[in-house]
């Protein structure tokens, strides 16, 4: 222990206050992005929009993919104008693009004010992993990157658990809570901040950008690079259900009232605390779980997995996030989404970390950081094609709203169409008089009717067809005989 402590004391300050303001980047960016697709598809009259599926594919695929691709220019415009300036340009973005999120209600504006807020966080990503990186060393940098994940899980885990708490009061509580918390981050940056020493060079930001993606194109013309990061597409699409899927499917199909009856039966005020008016755990408190799981967990699964290689640590989580993403999609119970939420995050903290690790290892000695400024573009790319599966397999296949239709359609029986004045409540309201049941009961109808439990066979398929794409990557093309 008081070798920790001598470790700590060998960070500056500015890598603690980088590290806190991570943590509030985190508690409001996964506090409003764990709902949104809640946010996005419920019913208007409990505050929400009302979209489809397919608009909320469209929207949290397009602007996600930004967040991930555009650090490409916005490092290179921090490290022409400073990292202070770009930081208040991101915190500037970010609350005013959640003020617009909670304001506007069309799919334009809307679409328009998470773009926005995306490119935000685009400029915010590099600065912060930038800073840490210049603020340890080799003696450090290994705890030191830890701390830094810690903090980001502290804040993934606590936005998205208050965020649960208040949403079914009022969706504004939940933006104001983002918006106070990167708030908080202005006076970090202003008051205690302090610019990291860079080299200054006189290249005209327009030839740096150039410069930045002429050198993506030479890291992409290694063929097994190119492979391998294409192969992980399918892992950040299997992973990315958990924002754009989960939620709704929870909100729509899970029965979490059993896990509320069984804490309450023990720390009764504690359910209270964390427990709707109805008696169940919301589905946005149930997502931090992941979170919470990552911070109790994350070193014992590290020390675990450091003794294979990284692509078989990364086969080998990615098969334990099929498990759990099957389990996730294939139930109702509560106690069952929790056990998948378990095991989809043991897979995520075996094959995450050690996707940065593998290519940090592969890399040329002279291109590593070339080579990890493009570990970000899988993920880009899996975001929109997260959105399109959302639009085009889940609604179809999974989406209650949509599969009522279908239902009443072939019953023939005479609802309105959602409009202004008639929501998807009252549809379902409405729907369930007509067809003699209650709300549980056309529930579970529908349930048995269409099975849209099937989806786990998409998602978790995808991540094994990753995992095996992975497995013959390793035997076929880095293991291939050489000539003698």
């Amino acid at each position: 222990m008081p070798d920790i402590f001598k470790t700590f004391r060998l960070f500056s300050k500015n890598f603690w206050i980088a590290n806190v303001m991570e943590l509030f980047e985190r508690w409001a960016w996964y506090g409003f992005y764990n709902a949104l697709a809640l946010y996005l598809t419920l019913s208007k009259d409990t505050g929400a929009l009302g979209f489809s599926q397919a608009e909320m594919g469209i929207i949290m695929g397009t602007g996600s993919m930004l967040l991930y691709f555009l650090p490409v220019i916005t490092g290179a415009l921090a490290d022409k104008i400073g990292y202070k300036k770009v930081l208040l340009i991101s915190f500037t973005m970010y609350v005013t693009g959640y003020f617009m999120l909670a304001t506007f209600d069309s799919f334009g504006g809307v679409f328009f004010a998470f773009l926005y807020t995306a490119v935000g966080g685009a400029f915010f990503k590099p600065i912060i992993s930038g800073t840490i990186a210049k603020e340890t060393n080799e003696k450090n940098a290994s705890v030191g990157f830890g701390i830094f994940y810690m903090m980001v899980n502290i804040g993934a885990f606590l936005g998205p658990f208050i965020a649960g708490l208040i949403y079914k009061v009022s969706w504004n509580y939940v933006f104001g809570m983002s918006m106070g918390a990167i708030a908080l981050n202005y006076l970090f940056v202003l008051i205690f901040f302090k610019e990291p020493v860079s080299i200054k060079n006189n290249v005209p930001l327009s030839k740096s950008i150039v410069q930045a993606f002429k050198n993506i194109g030479t890291a992409l013309s290694d063929i097994k690079y190119l492979l391998f990061l294409f192969i992980m597409i399918g892992f950040w699409t299997a992973y990315n259900q958990f924002f754009y899927s989960f939620p709704v499917f929870v909100e729509q199909w899970g029965d979490t009232t059993h896990i509320f009856r069984d804490i309450h039966s023990i720390f009764p005020a504690f359910a209270q605390s964390i427990g709707t008016s109805e008696g169940s755990i919301s589905a946005v408190t149930l997502t931090s779980i992941d979170a919470f799981f990552i911070i109790a967990f994350q070193i014992i699964i590290s020390s675990f997995v450091m003794q294979f290689k990284p692509l078989n640590a990364m086969i080998g989580g990615i098969l334990v996030l099929s498990i759990g993403l099957g389990l996730m999609f294939a139930t109702q119970n509560g106690w069952f989404l929790i056990l998948g939420i378990f095991i989809f995050g043991l897979g995520e903290m075996s094959s995450s970390p050690k996707f940065t690790e593998y290519i940090g290892r592969i890399a040329p000695a002279d291109k590593k950081a070339l080579y990890m400024g493009t570990s970000f573009l899988p993920i880009a790319a899996a975001h929109q094609l997260s959105g399109f599966l959302v639009g085009n397999i889940y609604e179809p296949m999974a989406d209650k709203f949509t599969l009522l239709k279908m239902e009443t359609a072939k019953r023939s029986l005479n609802i309105p169409s959602i409009s202004e004045s008639f929501t998807q409540n009252e549809y379902f309201v409405q729907a369930g008089r007509l067809m003699g049941m209650n709300q549980k009961q056309l529930t579970d109808f529908l349930w048995n009717q269409y099975h849209p439990s099937k989806i786990w066979v998409l998602y978790s398929g995808i991540a094994v067809g990753t995992a095996l794409l992975l497995f013959a990557y390793d035997k076929l093309i880095l293991k291939s005989p050489k000539k003698n």
